[in-house]
């Protein structure tokens, strides 16, 4: 019986709407702007009938019949204000019926007149009204009553509309519905913003995941195990409560979950870390107990936490107060998460790209059991991935996704859904019905190095850039450890004037020494190159020295390729604050220590200098014919370059 009423419950959810619905009635905000509405209106109408009932008590008489009711002696008093005169009769007042209709005020008659003075002055009416002993008041001219009654009430209006804004405004941003009904979004800011998404919307599968097959088959446990636990919990294994998915930006972390949820059939809430945060202390972890009690009702179900370390930092180290929100919030997740029952099938899944940051309370297991790396895809996954992604796209015959997947080493997947649709638009600017190698060439040229810039460069300038990048080709060629070169070009691309593209034959996760000194000394080919045909340098070197500074410093203080330093490792990576970590770091060498490094560093790089040097001035003919032809047709490839090395023979021996 009981687990009738369970199915029943359950299916009852599975029909339920994706997001629950907004709790019927009008809002605090919406009752208050009727009260104002009708206040408003109120005050106006009352405003209105006040101005209407004082102008219909005085009758409207014309300037003829005011002065001979003063003649006449049956004005008690007058009040002028401008061209308007104001005043009372001694005994009412009854017109004929031409100028008034026989109703019984005109029988009872008027006590109260008005009337206007002619534009032309009349120099009779003070000395007349003064005969006959009339009263006379004088007044400023004022604005019109309605006026005056309107900026009255203009603060109070624009008081009014603020509120109303700023009530609206705030609603949008704390998830507030709109105007006409639900609760105002400050008495719902408590609320989780998890998006749900259920189980029938959610059509991602693992075979839209191209490669990462070791994650894959870790999820796939815990997809086994929310459909049938019976068959884990027989033999007393528990389902891990967290997974953290780790790994660079744009390598699938958040695809991963869907395809889990997906291939789940289970209901999905998916929220960033950051919303839970807002300007008010305690929303934060009253939005994690209101997500974990969607999700318990729910179950099975999958909770996806994506960017987690944004509020699962280590507690403590930050610049702030040891208890703010963010910890609060932290303290509620760990506090729910320890909190699950052996049947409530409810899997966590967080995604980050910094989990050295997390609080070690929240990546201990118990809470996330497993972690899962996500790398960039090899090239067998890239190949995959550009097919998943060029499923809608017209391709001409000529394109090789093998070739375009070798030459993408270290795109993520993101990057080469970028590669694919930047390709389309490529192929849509030059109005060609289908996708060619040239359009992915140039998408690949845009997303590396930059967009082509349309500028002419002097002509002294351009020389010495051609120069330079041959001296980066011509020892990419000659030596022996480096990665083979692609194409050599002086197009203006970002902000480099001039680039050498060299793509390995392999997915290197392995340097050694021989490949890193070729590769300073290749890097330091342009440098050298300059030095032997003009004399001197210029700051197009700079990107080039910082790369081969960087390299020959790992080698001495990290990779222990220095003899006189030995095998060891100097210093750490360098860490922030605002990640998690200590202000400071202890410097664990002495300054003899460090004198020594900066030797080393400067001894590698001046011998790969004086290398480069050495190896283009034996090869000074084919380094001006490379340039040359670079001159002439700006871009150079490969098989080009080789031929020029073949026609070309060098002026002695290279080593």
């Amino acid at each position: 019986m009981a687990e009738q009423k369970e199915q029943h419950r359950r299916k009852k959810q599975d029909n339920q709407d994706p997001s629950p619905p907004a709790p019927s009635g009008v809002g605090n905000l919406g009752l208050w702007r009727w009260i104002l509405a009708f206040l408003l209106i109120w005050a106006v109408t009352s405003v209105f009938q006040r101005m209407m009932a004082r102008r219909a008590e005085r009758v409207p008489v014309s300037y003829t019949v005011f002065k001979q009711q003063v003649r006449t002696g049956n004005v008690e008093r007058v009040t002028l204000q401008g061209p308007e005169i104001r005043g009372e009769f001694e005994s009412p007042y009854h017109p004929p019926a031409p100028e008034q209709a026989d109703t019984e005020r005109t029988k009872e008659g008027f006590g109260r007149f008005r009337t206007t003075r002619p534009p032309v002055e009349d120099p009779d009416l003070i000395p007349l009204l003064e005969e006959k002993g009339v009263g006379i008041e004088a007044k400023a001219v004022k604005q019109q009553e309605w006026i005056g009654m309107l900026l009255l009430m203009l603060p109070w209006l624009l008081l009014i509309g603020y509120f109303v804004y700023a009530g609206r405004k705030m609603r949008r941003q704390m998830g507030g519905g709109g105007a006409g009904g639900g609760p105002a979004g400050l008495f719902n800011i408590g609320q989780s913003k998890a998006r749900r998404v259920q189980k029938s919307m959610c059509r991602d599968r693992y075979d839209d995941v191209a490669g990462n097959e070791n994650a894959k088959r870790d999820l796939r446990e815990i997809v086994d195990y929310l459909k049938d636990p019976g068959k884990f919990t027989a033999l007393g294994a528990h389902i891990p409560k967290g997974v953290l998915l780790t790994g660079p930006p744009g390598t699938g972390k958040t695809l991963l979950a869907r395809a889990t949820a997906g291939e789940a059939e289970v209901p999905f809430f998916s929220i960033s870390g950051s919303e839970f945060i807002e300007m008010f202390v305690g929303v934060g972890a009253s939005r994690v107990r209101n997500m974990f009690k969607q999700a318990k009702d729910s179950a099975p179900a999958i909770i996806f936490i994506d960017e987690i370390d944004s509020i699962g930092r280590s507690r403590g180290t930050g610049l702030g107060g040891g208890h703010d929100e963010r910890e609060q919030t932290l303290n509620q997740i760990l506090s729910e998460m320890d909190g699950f029952e052996p049947h409530e099938s409810v899997v966590v899944i967080s995604a980050t790209n910094r989990p050295d940051v997390l609080d070690p309370a929240l990546t201990r297991p118990g809470r996330f059991d497993r972690r899962i790396v996500l790398e960039p895809p090899a090239r067998e996954a890239r190949e995959k991935i550009l097919g998943i992604h060029a499923r809608e796209v017209p391709l001409a015959e000529e394109v090789d996704l093998s070739n375009v997947a070798a030459r993408t080493v270290g795109f993520s997947g993101a990057d080469l859904r970028n590669l694919v649709n930047e390709a389309a638009l490529m192929a849509g600017r030059r109005e060609r019905k289908q996708v060619t190698t040239e359009d992915f060439e140039d998408a690949r040229d845009k997303l590396m190095l930059g967009a082509r810039r349309e500028e002419t460069l002097e002509e002294e300038e351009k020389r010495r850039i051609a120069w330079h990048e041959s001296g980066h080709a011509l020892l990419a060629e000659l030596l022996e450890h480096t990665d083979p070169l692609e194409k050599v070009t002086i197009i203006p691309r970002g902000r480099a004037l001039g680039v050498t593209e060299q793509s390995p034959e392999i997915e290197r996760h392995q340097y050694v020494k021989d490949y890193l000194l070729d590769r300073i000394c290749s890097a330091l080919g342009g440098r050298a190159a300059e030095e032997v045909v003009f004399g001197d340098t210029s700051n197009g070197a700079a990107s080039d020295l910082d790369q081969v500074t960087r390299i020959a410093r790992h080698m001495v203080c990290r990779w222990g390729m220095s003899k006189k330093i030995g095998p060891m490792t100097l210093g750490g990576e360098q860490s922030n604050v605002f990640l998690g970590r200590e202000i400071t770091q202890q410097k664990e060498y002495s300054e003899e220590t460090a004198k020594r490094v900066d030797d080393e560093v400067r001894r590698i790089v001046s011998e790969m200098e004086e290398r480069a040097v050495d190896l283009l001035r034996r090869n000074r003919a084919r380094l001006d014919a490379l340039a040359q032809t670079l001159l002439e047709e700006e871009t150079v490839p490969r098989s080009r370059i080789r031929q020029l090395l073949e026609e070309t023979p060098p002026e002695g021996d290279h080593a």
